[in-house]
């Protein structure tokens, strides 16, 4: 058990407390010098009610404002979470696009490699290359919308 000598409002008080707590009791007790000091008039006993009634009111403004922002807090921490789930959602569907690009450019360069017949227009491979440069415009769309 520790004594500590403690200066409030003029007058020294001696304290019991646990060890390793003076400095923490010496810092609250400037906390009340500071407020009964700010007091004029009265006795010493008025000053420090007076001291004791202004850090429970401040207290209580305190706890008032850490309860209003308590809901606050729960509605930021859903909304981290839900922006999170959305940029999961678009890098998984980014991923996926690019799979099907590649599977494309894959397709285009087994078209170049095969031999071609010699009719006219090449509608089939035209098709082809139709489909593919429609894949492509689809996942540029894609890309430009990901934030």
């Amino acid at each position: 058990m520790a004594d500590v000598k403690l200066m409030i409002a003029g007058r020294p008080y001696d304290v019991h407390c646990a060890d390793g707590e003076e400095a923490q009791l010496l810092q609250l007790a400037a906390v009340v010098d500071e407020k009964a000091r700010g007091i004029q008039g009265g006795t010493e006993v008025r000053q420090l009610l007076f001291a004791a009634l202004m850090l429970a009111d401040d207290a209580q403004e305190a706890k008032g404002k850490v309860d209003k922002a308590e809901p606050q807090s729960d509605s930021l921490r859903a909304a981290v979470a839900l922006a999170e789930s959305r940029e999961a959602a678009a890098r998984d569907e980014l991923r996926a696009a690019v799979v099907r690009e590649q599977a494309a450019l894959k397709e285009l360069e087994a078209l170049r490699a095969a031999p071609s017949a010699p009719s006219p227009g090449k509608p089939a491979n035209d098709r082809a290359l139709l489909q593919i440069a429609d894949r492509i415009e689809a996942l540029a769309t894609k890309v430009e919308q990901i934030p």
